[in-house]
């Protein structure tokens, strides 16, 4: 992921991105897979191994998230398991499925152009009473099964397409959210590495100081998300981050 020739004060400023990522991506549940493509792409370094860095990192940060949230009392197995029973295998296969580096690139920015556009149009509506029902699993399988395919073919959790659906169709709360898609990332990251370990196309390089950051921002992040953390502000700006970074792949 870095190559060698990469200097101290250069593995610093990425190490600095990758907690500020790993904080904010984990206060609302995420892995934060889609920042850290951006960061990475950003500096002109994206490429598809750089996928399996980023599902590592997402075990890391949403697993960080999910026992925050898992002991706040958020998790609700009931809610999650109908969407992970899906979208499980479907990531094993997009792990599986080889792609060209253009294909790769154009996908990516896709995701990021996304995941940019929910940053900044997200609004908390945690403290709202309202009436919330679990999805159906005519519904809930197929909607797994869509983001699992996707997340695993780009290197992505998947969560940052399931909570906004979530929300928007008030399937749960924003807590109840985050903890699923907590849980979600986390299976659906592990599925997505063992597709690409299967197929042969394991690749990282040295993440030592970039997972130790992820991990010290996913702590921090997890922690304030699941009891007070209303970062908005921070979320808006990031979004911003994630444009930039989707434009510059689009447009090479």
């Amino acid at each position: 992921m870095t190559p060698p020739t990469l200097s101290p004060a250069f593995l610093f400023v990425l190490a600095a991105l990758f907690f500020l990522v790993g904080l904010l991506y984990a206060s609302i549940g995420q892995g934060g897979a889609s920042g850290y493509l951006a960061v990475i792409s950003l500096f002109g370094l994206a490429s598809a191994t750089i996928s399996t860095s980023a599902l590592l990192l997402n075990v890391l940060v949403a697993g960080t998230a999910f026992v925050a949230f898992y002991r706040a009392g958020h998790f609700s197995w009931r809610l999650t398991w109908p969407f992970a029973l899906a979208s499980v295998p479907a990531a094993l296969v997009g792990g599986l499925v080889p792609i060209t580096a253009e294909v790769y690139l154009l996908l990516l920015g896709g995701v990021l152009a996304y995941a940019g556009l929910r940053l900044m149009l997200h609004s908390d509506h945690g403290h709202r009473v309202e009436h919330y029902q679990s999805p159906a699993l005519r519904v809930a399988l197929p909607a797994g099964a869509g983001i699992g395919l996707l997340s695993g073919i780009v290197g992505v959790g998947g969560g940052i397409f399931l909570s906004p659906l979530m929300i928007l169709l008030r399937w749960a709360d924003a807590k109840n959210t985050a903890a699923t898609s907590a849980a979600f990332i986390v299976m659906n990251s592990i599925a997505g590495l063992s597709g690409r370990l299967i197929a042969g196309r394991f690749a990282v390089g040295d993440l030592l100081p970039l997972m130790l950051a992820a991990f010290t921002g996913g702590l921090v992040g997890a922690y304030l998300g699941a009891n007070r953390f209303n970062s908005s502000l921070l979320r808006r700006v990031l979004g911003v981050v994630l444009l930039v970074a989707a434009f510059r792949l689009l447009q090479a």
